[in-house]
Parts: structure tokens; sequence; C-alpha cells
């Protein structure tokens, strides 16, 4: 078990906190960051935004009557501090593994999570929602709080917030924690209008101000006398409020500090000197994102239209690669999936040939855009959906499990989903050379299998399947890169005259002529997926066998109808009933 100082040791609840003198306080920021640092070190998670935290933490918990009132963290990588002090010191360690603790707020998991917050810039409107309600029930005197980075607050979506709870009179305080970053480093006009307040400069009218907030700072928000100060001073204030809190990302850990995105979630690390673990030096595959953006520079060099986007990742996504290669055609435009998706339409429709580059779990943010400005108008924007499939430890705010069943819907786009390395670098080329349809491109987070992945790039045919394996009495049929395991299976199984595999790295349009002859041929047949089980690709395999009138049985593999876990990936395919073990004993019954 882990050593506890002797403040910390004793803080179970916040009303612990209260008992406090406030000139303890200091030592209490002393050790909570030093515990973070501790666990995070050996167990991974998100470090710098919960560092930088660490004093504002005590000082809202200190002040304010949680979980009475209620406490929004925005976007939620800020919130280890918050959780230590509210019951889960204990269990911190258990932290983003498998049947441990969220590494983000989630309601479910304690009353002090007032909103569960994974994607960013939704704690404003959830807070003014919750404060509108108060007001209804009559409890005029709770206080809603929440903390809201400065990338967050530049998403069009907290500024809807911002703009509805100008016209109220709702008891909020937003606590902006400007330290300057995101994952990566801010962008916009909004972080330049910030700098220029920091420094004293922005001397015209305020802008929140001007949005009928009462605004107060900016003051340091690592000095907790000021923090609890005034803190208290705006719990007596009525209406919608705004601090001003200026942070450290990384704040107590020196290498953290100076690397503020590598420390963002660094892996393990040494607690002592912040130095990274060694990586092995065995050679391996790069990520799938590495791929991406390493083959889309080597695209957009020989292709002058090419051009990149991404709504706040470039290191995660790795479009950073273009950002440096060819500055003036790659664009990061903050957290702003909508803007990010039709700034993408507006560009395709004058000749350039655009790689949208988000997560698949972001592009739910900006769904009507890819109907109504992409899809609609049929405009050839190329999506490269990241992070397609579980994704780990993030949990089911960020796996990207949805997307073929949400995609798969829309006319005219095309869905292709790569077995490899090969397969992505051979999509991204055939894109580019010209289509007449947007079309998704969804890969996995992390590693492929392939060394040899720069291969000259080769046009594929829109629609076509490939049969990977012949067999006599069993067709799998695969897409993605989750279809990898079935070769191995097939092995085991030492079989290789009955299972045929087919991989469907299209899964819109789908190869029908290739798909009848299968729906033809075999009696057994089953699909296998890394997305929903509903509306994917098994049921795209199950509707087109209805479509021309044969009827076998089907059986899907995909992710079934609920929200999977945090954990290790290999756990939550077992979970979720798709790992190779899974597959192996349905298919022996067969055998």
């Amino acid at each position: 078990m882990h050593s506890l100082k002797s403040i910390l040791e004793h803080i179970n609840s916040p009303n612990d906190i209260k008992s406090l003198k406030e000139k303890d306080l200091e030592q209490l920021a002393s050790e909570l960051r030093e515990f973070i640092i501790d666990i995070v070190s050996v167990k991974e998670g998100h470090l710098g935004a919960s560092l930088g935290v660490v004093e504002l933490t005590i000082a809202l918990h200190y002040v304010f009557n949680t979980p009475v009132d209620k406490l929004i963290w925005d976007v939620g990588h800020q919130a280890y501090g918050h959780k230590i002090l509210t019951g889960r010191k204990d269990i911190f360690d258990t932290n983003r593994q498998f049947g441990g603790i969220s590494g983000f707020p989630k309601m479910q998991e304690s009353e002090y999570d007032a909103f569960g917050t994974g994607h960013s810039s939704t704690s404003i409107s959830a807070l003014l929602g919750m404060a509108l309600a108060t007001q209804l029930h009559g409890k005029f005197r709770r206080q809603h709080i929440a903390v809201i980075g400065d990338a967050s607050i530049a998403s069009g979506m907290a500024f809807e917030g911002l703009n509805h709870a100008g016209v109220t009179n709702a008891n909020i305080l937003v606590v902006l924690n400007d330290n300057a970053m995101g994952i990566d480093p801010s962008v916009g006009a909004l972080k330049k209008y910030l700098t220029n307040v920091k420094t004293g400069t922005a001397k015209e009218e305020n802008i929140f101000e001007c949005l009928n907030f009462h605004y107060s700072g900016p003051v340091n928000g690592h000095d907790l006398p000021t923090l609890i100060k005034e803190l208290e001073r705006l719990q007596k204030v009525e209406g919608p409020k705004l601090l001003h809190v200026i942070t450290t990302k990384g704040k107590g850990l020196q290498k953290a500090e100076e690397n503020q995105v590598t420390y963002h979630a660094p892996g393990k690390f040494d607690k002592q000197t912040g130095e990274l673990q060694k990586k092995n030096s065995i050679a391996e595959p790069p990520k799938f994102q590495d791929v991406f953006g390493k083959t889309l520079v080597e695209l957009a060099t020989r292709n002058t239209k090419i051009v990149g986007i991404t709504p706040a990742m470039p290191t995660g996504s790795s479009l950073k690669f273009l950002m440096q290669a060819i500055p003036e055609r790659a664009f990061d435009v903050g957290i702003a999936e909508q803007h990010a998706v039709t700034l993408a339409a507006g560009m395709a429709t004058d000749g350039l040939v655009v790689f949208c580059n988000v997560y698949s779990t972001f592009l739910q943010r900006a769904y009507d855009q890819v109907i109504h400005d992409v899809a609609i108008q049929n405009l050839p924007v190329i999506f490269c959906l990241d992070r397609a499939g579980l994704v780990g430890e993030d949990g089911p705010t960020h796996h990207g499990v949805f997307d073929i069943s949400y995609l798969r819907c829309i006319p005219n786009l095309i869905i292709f989903s790569p077995m490899n390395e090969v397969e992505l670098r051979n999509i991204m080329y055939t894109s580019q050379l010209g289509l007449k349809n947007p079309i998704a491109i969804r890969y996995p987070r992390g590693r492929g299998k392939m060394l040899n992945w720069q291969l000259p790039m080769k046009k594929l045919s829109i629609g076509k399947a490939v049969e990977l394996k012949k067999g006599n009495k069993i067709a799998i049929l695969s897409t993605g890169p989750i279809g990898n395991m079935i070769s191995e299976m097939i092995e085991e199984l030492n079989r290789p005259d009955a299972i045929a595999h087919y991989n469907f790295p299209f899964i819109k349009p789908l190869d029908s002529n290739l798909l009848k002859e299968i729906l033809q041929k075999f009696n057994h047949i089953i699909t296998l997926e890394d997305g929903s089980a509903i509306g994917g690709f098994g049921s795209s395999v199950l509707e087109y066998a209805n479509n021309i009138g044969i009827h076998k049985i089907i059986k899907i593999f995909g992710i079934p109808d609920v929200f999977i876990t945090h954990g290790a990936t290999e756990k939550l395919y077992k979970k979720a009933g798709i790992d190779k073990m899974s597959v192996k004993q349905y298919v022996q019954q067969f055998l």
C-alpha cells in the first residue's frame, strides 16, 4: 500500500479538508501532488493537467459544500486530485485499470462527480442546466461550479453555454483554468486574447463581461490564500460569474512543466527525476497514426492540393508531421469538430484534397455536418478516423465503436477499414487521386504488425474485398485489423481445409459479387468487426443476404449493445466477446 504523509492520510472527504487550518493546506497540496506523481509514474494515466490544478482542487473543496454544491470538471483529465480527495484515495491505484475507477469523472462512481466528462466543452451547458433546475426546485442557495480549460472554452459548445447563461440569473461560477494548453498548445484568436489579458494589454472591453458574466482575475492558480479569498467572495455574488485562473500544466514535476505535451499522458516514468521509462530497443511496427501522418507528408509533397485538418489533436493524430513539413497546408482548428468538418467541406468545394483527421469518438460531435455539409453535397472529403474500435484505458467516452453504424446509413459515403498499415497507405493514395464521393477511413489506436510498411502505394478498386484463404465449410468475413487474429486461429484449429477467410476493407460499398458467391457456397458464415454489432458490417451482410433472398444463419461478432468499460484492450475485447477464443469456440462446433 502506498505510504501517505501526515495530512493526506487523514483526508477521506471534503469535510476533512474543511477541518484543516488554512496554513496546513499548502502541505496538503504538496502531499497530493506527490501522491499523484507516485501513482501515475507506475500505473500511467493523465498527469500534467491534474498536477496543474492541485491548489485549485483543494480550494474549491475547502470553500464549497460539495457534493450539495455541484462541481464539474471539464474535460476530466484534471480531476485526479478531485477523485483522491473525495473518497477514492485508497483505490486510486486502480485508476483506468480493468475493474478499477474511471480516469474521468463518472456519476455512477461517486456523488462528488456531478457530471460525466470525457469529451470537452460540455461543462457550462450541463452546469447551467443544473442551476436552472435548482431554481425551479426552489433551492436558491446551491452553488454550481465548472472548471474548464482555455482550450475547451474556445469550443463552440462552450460559447453556446456562455451565451445562454449570460441572459439568466443562474447561480453559476465558471472557473477558467488557463494554462495555454489542451493536449497540445491552445490555438486561435481567443488564446491570443487571454494572453493579452494575462499580460495586462487587453485594456478594452472584457469578452466575458460583454456576455454578462461577473469577471474576476486573472489570479495565480497556485496561490492558495488568494484562491480561497476570491472563491469566498464569489460565493456571495449572484448570477453568472467567471474566475480567470492562471496555472502551469505539470506543476511540481520539472520535466512535466518543461514538456507539457509529452507529460499530458507520459506513460511510466521515474517519479524522482521525471525521466520517461526507456522503451524496449527491439524494432517494432509504427503506430497506425504515425503511418497516417508520415504517409500524408509523402503524398502532400507530390500533390500540392493536399491539406490536413485536425480539431486540436495534431500530436495524437500525427498530423504534426504535416504541420512540421508543410505548415501552410496543415490546420489545427482547436476543439471544434463541427467547424473542422464544414471547413473541410468548404475547402473541397474549391478543389483541395482535404484529409480531415478526427478521432472516431469525436466525429460523433459533428454528425450533422458530415450529413448536411459533406454527404448531401457529395463533397470528396477524406475523413481519417483515428482510435476506431476499443481504445483501452480511456473507456466508453473514447471507444470508437459506433462509427460504422452511424456512418453506414449516410448516402454517398464510402467506409473503409484497413486490415494493416499497407492497406491504410493504399487507400490514402487512392483517395487523393480523386474520388467522386466522401470517404471515412477508420483505423485503430496503437501499433500494427508490419515492419515493412513502406511498400510502394497502389490504387485500390473501390468496393473490392479479398479472399485471403480458401475453405470448404465455414466462411469468416472480417473488416479491419481485428481480422488478423483469424489466420492465427485457423492455424491453432489445425483444420486449414475447413475455414475460408475473406477481408472486406470496404464496408460500404460492399463487394456484392463476392458476397453473393460466399452466401451461395457456405452454410456457416461468420462476420467479425471491432464496431457495434447493431447496424455494423455484419448487419450489412445480413441485409444483403435478405435482399437477394438467401436465408442462412449469419453469426455476427461485434461490440454488443452495452457501453464497454475501461481497461487493457485485450481484456476489453474478451469482455465484448470478440476475442480469438470466443470466435474459436463458436467455430469448433461446426468442425
